[in-house]
């Protein structure tokens, strides 16, 4: 049985209790514990300076040549928190109801309320280390709107958001390496997890410039390493983000939760040609102005598409204002995944604009015109300008071209209230777990999750374990476990190295995504899921067997960097169909085709899929075992949703 350790009482007065009933390390005792740290983006730079902060002793782990350069600084729109600087009916419940109503009711009520609890407390923190959120001509923090809320709760830093929040943590982690309190390595890839007696008591890294394999031991080890949304190739994640040391702690014993609930972002500049290996988002702030629109006849887009006319010779009478049509309510500022399959379907329907076809446009006309271009231009420049350098195309005198891509990740570990796995000692922040997002993220949560799970929740819930431990000793580093682990490390990589094939691991990474994309992407079949499972295992069959790993390991070797990631996306891709297999509805971004209401709206089947699906791994090529966690909700009612 999957224990939340969610704590009883009134949901509002659950973390209070729960903080007041943790056990306690005291001040000279934390000196005495040891806390690995594997990433530092906003999640782990925010864990390690807190737990530093606090007395304990801490290892960081990142594959960058610096904790600046992680993932989270590319985060562009904002963070959520319910200040209700607007007046405008938010609350700390409102902020809990909107983000259980846009994961579509499938997330535990506990931990999203507890995020919305907290989301007050981050933006005092963050103002406190300098991050220059944007502030209105009253002097207060300026808040802008997002996707799935009629609330203006977002605050922001132009299109930097996450760069400046991460700044901020990473001063603050700064600050205790100099102190001596954090250890920090870079360059290093976090390859597989040290167990003792059923409990993680350390790690097996690679140096990514010497190629050496190493063992490092501590007392608990805290994973922070994002999403997995490279499983697609093609996504608006960094390149290098990746599933690695999630997946070695899964094979270890950690459960893997709703890994079919991929976050499909709306706003994306559209694929050009087989020759790109990312995508380049554009931030979801931009449907506060933006318009989003296709023309009304399919002959039109033909027209547009050939270049016989330009998008600004379209009549307004010729537009279909498609968000603004369907969802009243709503408008422009619908959740991701409803944003995305409108744009999908009116694609579909032959009015993709653009060479290729496959492209809405997000029209800054109005705003332009209604505050003038000065005010756009400071409210968005850096997106305008970043939008240019990449299409050769001005968005202050044509609409921008847009298409929905892969960008996040709501599966991930599996983890109870306290944020640990089903491993003792072993916890998940921000991303890399599924706690709180549902089946949709709504825009903004994400930063808002990474640094409540950093700043606020691991500091009580990791001590809490280290009191339990009965024991202040050192881990004893010569436990046959470290060598056996650093060996079946060091026999991996060797049969990655001896494979002498002919194909790169980017042609297999390729193929990959095109299969993940085009079965398990924004829509899908029970025909399609089955029929991708039988081509992922033709494709592992095919790595294993045809594929060139180039280079030796005691080197730089980005061979061999990408060969491991590649070969664990494939067996986490599996993973994915099956679990939208055997869930036979549609929910947020999950949308099977054969589930859906009569207004192609994502149609849920509470009563058999009201569970988070967590996985365990039972051996190399053999079918991984259901387990469930029945999701009950006390203060939500369990509606159709609806943004009409």
């Amino acid at each position: 049985m999957l224990d939340s350790k969610v704590p009883a009482g009134p949901l509002a007065q659950k973390w209070s209790n729960h903080k007041f009933n943790l056990k306690l390390v005291n001040p000279a005792n934390k000196r005495k514990f040891t806390v690995i740290v594997v990433g530092t983006g906003l999640a782990g730079a925010s864990a390690a300076a807190s737990l530093a902060e606090l007395g304990y002793n801490v290892i960081t782990f990142c594959y960058q040549d610096s904790p600046r350069r992680a993932h989270s600084i590319a985060a562009q729109g904002g963070i959520n928190a319910a200040k209700s600087y607007q007046n405008d009916g938010d609350s700390v419940f409102r902020l809990f109801y909107d983000t259980i109503k846009g994961g579509d009711y499938r997330s535990r009520e506990a931990n999203v309320y507890r995020l919305a609890e907290v989301s007050v407390n981050i933006i005092d923190q963050c103002v406190a280390q300098g991050v220059p959120f944007a502030r209105e001509y009253g002097g207060l923090l300026d808040n802008r709107s997002f996707g799935g809320a009629q609330v203006s709760r977002t605050f922001y830093a132009r299109g930097q958001t996450g760069q400046q929040l991460l700044l901020g943590a990473y001063s603050a982690l700064n600050r205790q390496i100099k102190k001596g309190k954090v250890k920090s390595y870079t360059r290093h890839e976090m390859l597989d997890l040290v167990m003792i007696d059923g409990h993680a008591k350390g790690i097996v890294t690679r140096d990514l410039v010497s190629g050496k394999v190493e063992t490092h031991a501590a007392h608990a080890v805290l994973m922070c390493t994002g999403g997995y949304g490279n499983v697609f190739f093609l996504s608006t994640n960094a390149m290098g983000c990746n599933v690695t040391a999630a997946w070695r702690a899964h094979k270890r014993g950690a459960y893997f939760a709703n890994p079919c609930y991929t976050q499909i972002h709306p706003t994306c500049i559209p694929v050009t040609g087989d020759h790109q290996s990312k995508l380049t988002l554009m931030s979801e702030s931009l449907r506060n102005d933006g318009r989003v629109w296709v023309p009304k006849t399919q002959e039109m887009a033909e027209r547009l598409r050939k270049g016989e006319i330009k998008a600004n010779d379209i009549k307004e009478d010729d537009r279909d204002y498609f968000l603004e049509r369907k969802y009243p309510s709503f408008g422009n500022l619908v959740p991701r995944d409803v944003a995305s399959r409108n744009a999908k379907e009116a694609v579909d329907d032959g009015r993709g604009v653009g060479k290729t076809g496959f492209a809405v446009f997000l029209d800054f006309k109005e705003a332009i015109s209604r505050l003038g271009e000065d005010a756009v231009r400071a409210k968005y420049g850096n997106l305008f300008d970043m939008y240019y350098q990449i299409t050769d195309e001005n968005p202050y005198k044509q609409p921008m071209r847009i298409y929905p891509a892969v960008h996040y990740t709501m599966g991930g570990v599996w983890v109870d209230y306290n944020l640990m796995t089903t491993i003792p000692g072993l916890y998940a922040l921000g991303e890399c777990n599924f706690s709180d997002h549902g089946a949709n993220r709504l825009g903004a949560s994400a930063l808002m999750q990474g640094l409540a799970d950093g700043y606020f929740v691991i500091p009580y819930t990791v001590g809490d374990y280290l009191a339990k431990l009965g024991s202040f000793a050192p881990v004893d580093h010569s436990h046959p476990a470290f060598e056996a682990t650093r060996k079946e490390v060091e026999e991996k990589i060797n049969k990655l190295l001896s494979l002498n094939g002919t194909q790169t691991v980017d042609d297999i990474h390729k193929k990959l995504g095109l299969i993940m994309w085009e079965y398990c992407g924004m829509a899908r079949t029970a025909e399609g899921l089955q029929k991708a499972q039988g081509l992922i295992q033709e494709l592992k069959k095919e790595f294993w067997t045809n594929v060139r790993v180039l280079g030796e390991n005691e080197e730089l070797n980005l061979s061999l960097e990408k060969a491991g990631r590649v070969a664990d996306f494939l067996e986490l891709g599996e993973l994915m169909v099956v679990d939208a297999l055997q869930r036979a509805e549609s929910c947020g971004g999950h949308f099977r085709l054969e589930s859906q209401t009569e207004e192609g709206e994502a149609k849920r089947n509470d009563e058999e899929f009201a569970y988070v699906s967590a996985w365990e791994y039972k051996g190399d090529n053999v079918p991984e075992e259901l387990h469930k966690e029945d999701l009950v909700f006390e203060n939500v009612q369990l509606t159709q949703r609806s943004y009409k």
